[in-house]
């Protein structure tokens, strides 16, 4: 018996961590609050012991097997003290576990029914080790395992097959030839028209100015997460300015918008008593990911359509919590959120709003807040944000990579709410802080735009302009009020082929877009023109999108027309929507009325022109 008690002590953590004398004594003294399933009574070592996941099932084994409980009522009355004593039914979601479960099993074996011959069931949630035997072992080198290789070359071939498979281009972007840059040859330039730095912010002298002082300073990396090291000067600076640009309490930086979103998304969606979330069926990937992640209920509601989202939310018990998440920009389609429409309804159903402002921040509103303060443009230019739709929504999320030309997401709301999500999102908790060059260099960034809007101005003017062009020529674009230019292809082989021809043939990078960032049979190009795309290289563009489409025989939008039209392109009942940008807050109202006049010839180019110059005395000037 001491041996077995030697090899016990060695496997159990509860065996090892107690001395002989309290085994002693708990052996002994009688356990007071629970009588054994035989009606007798039980020590309180035995007590213990039916708490452990391994014991606890093999001492309520060996009490039926021994006599002392009956079939029928007795073995109901077993199986429910193990569970008592365990904590938890067998059927229920959480299960005890042990991380030394195959030590703890060796006492099993010895003590409860090996020696007897009898089999003792193991517990569902822990698989059973044994040790190798001669047949066991010669089992195991004849046996078929999963072929792990097969598996990755059987998922990528069905993306090869589909024509989804994504080849990355080595694009390196030049700072001081923007929007210029090289492919793996240095001496190989391509003009790129795809890159979410919207306004050539990854450029700005005074950012990199910041960064590169910073940098010097502070180092290359923050040294850790926020709570160990990674809380800064730099952080607190960023979150102040984040939450002073949305008008809200607070501000909570992440490392980028798709963390900010899944971990947002998921944090609230598991700590609001039976949540339910309410998405837009375009929303982005990261807002899906934290829906799931959640847990929460998920309720899909038809793209911008608020009839739709409306009956959703009358169906839902008025007191259940309720979260709307959207977009203001839907970046592959270019179409805008009705966010003030999405405000009413969510406060008469009593529903967060959660509004990603991704593709926004830094393009829309007179300090670049994004789409939700340029429809209340003259307040905030007056600087009077409440009451106003940016100041209803409940949640806003942005990111410090597009617009603002560095790296990183945020969310900005109540101080209780992003407390909440500081203190319990492990996407935050658990992730190494942004460096201090990057925080400093958004903040420099966002200052600069709360500041000065030709850039956001300018940009504008350029993607009317291409609109423009592709429409003389045209070639297809889906219509929509903001700075995206999708241009249709309906086929992801011919994406890809196309692509690749500006790429090699043209010297024009556009990346194309398939499944899944758009549904099968919505594969486009995506233009998105920037203030530093002056007429030279728009007419290029244009003259190689013409040449692409003629040599590949891609449906123009004519072509579309006749077969009814195809997502707003050729559709007879779809009209240009009026852009976000009105030509009062774009200063070019005067500009309008000549063209109208006159016609367009070289009003345009002229206002293009003075637009460019005022823009690059403002660089300057902060340089």
């Amino acid at each position: 018996m001491d041996a077995v008690l030697r090899q016990s002590k060695s496997m159990c953590p509860f065996l090892m961590k107690t001395s002989p004398a309290t085994l002693r004594s708990l052996s002994t003294t009688t356990a007071t609050r629970h009588a054994s399933p035989g009606g007798g009574s039980m020590s309180n070592l035995q007590t213990i012991a039916r708490r452990c996941p391994i014991m606890g099932q093999a001492l309520a084994v060996q009490t039926a097997k021994s006599g002392k409980v009956g079939v029928g009522l007795g073995g109901v009355a077993a199986l429910g003290a193990m569970r008592a004593f365990t904590g938890k039914a067998s059927t229920g979601k959480a299960r005890l576990h042990t991380s030394r479960s195959e030590k703890a099993r060796a006492i099993e074996d010895t003590l409860f029914g090996r020696e007897h011959g009898q089999h003792v069931p193991y517990p569902q949630h822990v698989k059973p080790v044994r040790q190798p035997t001669q047949q066991t072992t010669h089992h195991h080198k004849n046996a078929v395992k999963f072929d792990y290789e097969g598996f990755y070359n059987a998922e990528l071939d069905k993306k090869h097959k589909d024509k989804s498979y994504r080849y990355f281009n080595n694009i390196n972007r030049l700072a001081k030839e923007f929007p210029k840059a090289h492919m793996s040859n240095k001496n190989e330039r391509v003009t790129v028209w795809c890159s979410n730095d919207y306004l050539g912010m990854g450029r700005n002298p005074q950012v990199l100015k910041t960064m590169h002082e910073t940098l010097e300073e502070y180092g290359a990396g923050a040294g850790g997460t926020r709570n160990i090291s990674g809380h800064n000067q730099h952080a607190v600076s960023l979150e102040a300015t984040i939450a002073k640009l949305h008008a809200k309490d607070a501000a909570l930086v992440f490392t980028s918008c798709y963390v900010a979103n899944d971990a947002t998304l998921a944090t609230l969606g598991s700590k609001l008593p039976d949540c339910v979330i309410l998405s837009d069926s375009l929303n982005h990937a990261s807002m899906i990911q934290g829906i799931r992640h959640s847990g929460a209920k998920k309720i899909v509601f038809k793209h911008n359509d608020l009839a739709d989202l409306e009956a959703k939310l009358a169906s839902l018990p008025p007191d259940v919590p309720k979260i709307i998440a959207f977009e203001s920009v839907y970046s592959m389609c270019g179409s805008i959120g009705p966010i003030e429409g999405i405000c009413d309804l969510a406060e008469k159903y009593g529903a967060l709003t959660f509004l990603d402002e991704v593709h926004a921040v830094g393009m829309y509103g007179p300090h670049g807040a994004g789409v939700a303060e340029h429809l209340d443009y003259e307040a905030h230019v007056n600087g009077k944000p409440h009451g106003t739709i940016m100041d209803r929504v409940d949640i806003i999320t942005g990111t410090l990579g597009k617009a603002y030309g560095c790296v990183g997401g945020y969310i900005a709301g109540s101080h209780k709410m992003v407390d909440t999500i500081r203190s319990l999102a492990p996407g935050f908790i658990f992730t190494t802080s942004l460096p201090p060059a990057t925080m400093a260099g958004a903040k420099t960034a966002i200052d600069y735009q709360m500041e000065y809007q030709g850039d956001r101005r300018l940009q504008q003017l350029h993607t009317r302009a291409v609109k423009d062009s592709l429409s003389a020529r045209d070639i297809p674009v889906i219509p929509n009020p903001s700075h995206i230019i999708p241009v249709l292809v309906g086929n992801a082989e011919l994406a890809k082929k196309a692509s690749d021809m500006l790429l090699d043939t043209h010297d024009i990078y556009v990346q194309s877009i398939n499944y899944p960032t758009v549904p099968v049979g919505q594969e486009r190009l995506r233009i998105t023109p920037t203030p530093g795309h002056t007429r030279e290289f728009r007419e290029h563009l244009v003259s190689a999108l013409d040449s692409v489409w003629n040599e590949l025989g891609i449906k123009r939008t004519s072509e579309w027309a006749k077969e009814g039209g195809f997502i707003g392109v050729g559709e007879p009942d779809v009209k240009e929507p009026e852009p976000l940008w009105t030509d009062a807050q774009l200063g070019v109202d005067q500009v309008v009325k000549e063209m109208k006049a006159t016609g367009p010839l070289g009003v345009m180019e002229a206002l293009l022109e003075r637009e460019r110059e005022e823009m690059a005395r403002a660089v300057s000037a902060t340089a």
